[in-house]
């Protein structure tokens, strides 16, 4: 029997059937050895085959994962050499990012989108909290969302508290399939219960010794509503790159792409070639230097990006 992955808490994971029964299964332990580097062999978003669980009643067993048209990964930690899927079979990644408790800072924006680019998702990014904002604030947003728009990444500028700017959210994610990412606490379960009031996602304070967003959503957990399916993830306070090799990082920055092939050398990696035509892109600010530095950063694996 075939049924889709909605929820993983480690050891146990939600499945509902292609006829809408919704079970707790458990991955049969042969099956749970296949790669001992992945800190989560299943992800939510997963097609899987399971049968009865002989010892549990009401239970199933994961058999079987069928193959995966993409996924979004990330290293565990920084401390670990695991890696960890966030979700899979996505047809869109959502940053939900913000200017204030807490901060999103463009080196994590872009090294999710870099992500996405590298495993063929298309991206989007949202930029909540203008309730927030004065408008010096609201203004650096709306020219943050123009310049991702520019490179052509669909964006959104509004409160999920208001309301502001979600409807024509909501409209976008209509019949699609999207992973919520972003820093714990800003504002990703908020949004889901304005889109989607039904979903009843849980709801955190930010905390206000470190404006730091307190972990509301402990694991990844799938939410279908309408045709529309969203998947709630926890939140992230750094994201390492993983399997993106350094001669290929370039391309996953759509201006690079551009200007690559008016560079000296085939293989230029855009750090000390001469003649080299994107770091020439940046030097005209054709490029946005601070995309640069990101890319710079992503380079050389550097860990200062939360």
């Amino acid at each position: 029997m075939d049924a889709l992955v909605l929820k993983s808490t480690g050891s146990w994971y939600q499945v509902e059937t292609l006829d809408g029964i919704i079970l707790e299964a458990r991955i049969r332990g042969k099956f749970r050895l296949v790669e001992k580097d992945i800190s989560n062999p299943i992800a939510v978003g997963d097609l899987v085959r399971i049968e009865e669980d002989p010892n549990f009643e009401d239970t199933a067993q994961i058999v079987e994962i069928y193959n995966r048209k993409n996924y979004i990964i990330r290293k565990s930690n920084k401390l670990s050499s695991k890696r960890q899927i966030l979700a899979s079979n996505l047809d869109l990644g959502l940053m939900v990012a913000s200017l204030v408790a807490p901060s999103t800072s463009r080196g994590f924006i872009d090294r999710f989108l870099a992500c996405c680019e590298a495993y063929h998702i298309p991206a989007a990014i949202f930029f909540n909290k203008t309730d927030l904002l004065e408008d010096d604030g609201i203004e650096l947003s709306v020219d943050m969302a123009k310049e991702y728009s520019d490179l052509g990444y669909e964006t959104f500028v509004g409160s999920a508290t208001t309301g502001h700017g979600t409807e024509e959210l909501k409209a976008f994610l209509f019949n699609k399939t999207s992973l919520l990412a972003g820093h714990s606490g800003v504002g990703k379960s908020t949004l889901l219960n304005k889109l989607y009031p039904e979903s009843l996602a849980k709801v955190g304070a930010i905390s206000k010794t470190h404006l730091k967003g307190k972990h509301t959503t402990t694991f990844a957990q799938m939410y279908v509503t309408n045709k529309t399916r969203i998947i709630d993830t926890p939140g992230i306070r750094d994201f390492g790159l993983v399997d993106i090799v350094k001669q290929e990082l370039a391309h996953t920055f759509p201006e690079f792409r551009y200007h690559m092939s008016d560079c000296k050398f085939n293989d230029c990696l855009h750090i000390n070639e001469p003649e080299c035509a994107v770091k020439s892109a940046v030097e005209q600010q054709i490029i946005n230097p601070e995309r640069y530095y990101s890319y710079l950063s992503m380079f050389h694996n550097e860990d200062s990006f939360n």
